[in-house]
Order: structure tokens, then C-alpha cells, then sequence
């Protein structure tokens, strides 16, 4: 089973790990098309005005620009599970997990970044900023990445089934062409919607503790606090909807 899941807005600074290279992340032979980005936005993030910083980053304080202005060639990176921090990796707790579970983790999750596209969790990040939708300048990146990675994405995902986890945006960097499941949550009959990051990261901890290996799996699997309410199944989607209680 693979996991598709969603990137965060924060990011924990430092990092143990060697700068970035064509080796940090998932699929080397197309680390040139991520070159394209990544050339953007440093370009963007040295010579940028406030005014176009602020459309990149999403934040107002002009003083924390100089945090993401440094060339990727220098900064150090750390896996991409620990670098992204917010509710739904807050609730996850990737770090207080065992080996077993982190390693589950690592092997099982694509987390589709806004700036460095599909990326294993276990792939090496350096830290950075770029608001969700936000373009580079004239450049697209989800357009960009969802030309040149489908392909590969479908070849790496192969037979194995797919647990979608992502936000809807981020179906704007990649469309499996098979089947997916999905997960709602209802509290009190009504669908939540923030939180439900909160709660995708409670099924992935979970499903990781478990070692869970397929759909069936993840749907028989107890969780504390969720009740599996009713799945619906169509041709391109299985959706899983759990009650909160």
C-alpha cells in the first residue's frame, strides 16, 4: 500500500544531513526537472521585493525572509517526515514512534511538496517556504510537476493500492490513473474540515504502529476515537467515512 500524503505550511529549521542533491530525493534521473524549480525560487528569494515575498511565502514580516533567502547548496537538509510541522504532523508524532513504525513511514508515504514535488517521507529536505498555490513568479509548479512525474508515479506505485491522504489542492500535482481510497470524518453527522488534518494524521500513525498492508486492512484496524460509519465505492474512488466520537 502506498500513502499519499499532504505537505505543511510549517517547517522545523536545521538539519543533520548533507546539502541537497540529485540524491536527497525520490526519482534522481529527474532531479534536472526539480533543478528548474528550485532555480526559480532561489532566483525569486534573492532579488524578490517584499511585495513579491510576501505572494511567495505567505508571510508579512519582512525579517523572517532572510531565514529562506540562503542557496540550497549550503543548508544542511533532514528527512522530509521531520522537517514539516502542523496539525497533521503534530497529531502523527513521527518521532515518538518506534523504528518499526518510522520505518513504515519512510517506506510507505509520498508527501507532495509545493516546491520539490513527490518526495518520500524519508527523503532529505532542506528548509524553505512557498505558500500553497502560490506561483514562482510566471512559473507554475504543481502544472510543472504533474507534467513530468505522473509517469514515473504511476511506475513506482505499480499494483500496490493507494491510500490518497492529500488535500484536494494537491490533486493538482498528480492523478493516479487507478483507483484510490479516501477518508471523511463526521462529528455530529457534519463533515469536518480542518481537522480532518489532524485525524489523517492519526490514521497514518496508526496504520504505521499496525504495519498495515492493504485497504482491508486499514478498514478492519481500530482506532481509538473512530468508528468506520459506512463505505461508498465508485469506479475511480473508495471513500472510508469514519465517525468521531
Amino acid at each position: 500500500m502506498v500513502i499519499l500524503f499532504s505537505p505543511s505550511e510549517g517547517k522545523r529549521e536545521g538539519g543533520e544531513f548533507p546539502p541537497l542533491n540529485s540524491q536527497s530525493l525520490i526519482f534522481p534521473d529527474l532531479y534536472p526537472k526539480r533543478l528548474e524549480v528550485i532555480e526559480q525560487y532561489e532566483k525569486l528569494t534573492k532579488s524578490g521585493s517584499d511585495e513579491q515575498l510576501y505572494e511567495l511565502f505567505g508571510i508579512k514580516d519582512s525579517k523572517e525572509y532572510e531565514r529562506f533567502r540562503n542557496s540550497f547548496a549550503t543548508m544542511p537538509t533532514m528527512k522530509a517526515i521531520e522537517r514539516y510541522e502542523g496539525v497533521a504532523y503534530d497529531y502523527l508524532s513521527y518521532r515518538e514512534l518506534s523504528k518499526q513504525a518510522q520505518s513504515y513511514i519512510d517506506t510507505h508515504t509520498l508527501i507532495f511538496s509545493n516546491l520539490f514535488g513527490p518526495i518520500r517521507a524519508c527523503d532529505a529536505l532542506p528548509d524553505y517556504k512557498l505558500k500553497q498555490g502560490s506561483s514562482i513568479g510566471s512559473f507554475v509548479p504543481d502544472k510543472h510537476y504533474k507534467t513530468h512525474f505522473s509517469e514515473a508515479l504511476d511506475r513506482f506505485i505499480g499494483d500496490e493500492e493507494i491510500l490518497d491522504l492529500r488535500a484536494g489542492y494537491y490533486d493538482k500535482f498528480y492523478i493516479p490513473q487507478k483507483p484510490v481510497t479516501t477518508l471523511k470524518f463526521l462529528k455530529g453527522g457534519k463533515v469536518v474540515s480542518h481537522w480532518a488534518k489532524a485525524y489523517r494524521g492519526i490514521v497514518l500513525r496508526e496504520a504505521a504502529k499496525q504495519q498495515i498492508a492493504s485497504i482491508n486492512g486499514l478498514v478492519a484496524m481500530d482506532i481509538e476515537g473512530l468508528m468506520v460509519e459506512e463505505i461508498t465505492e465508485t469506479k475511480k474512488k473508495k471513500e472510508i467515512v469514519y465517525t468521531i466520537f
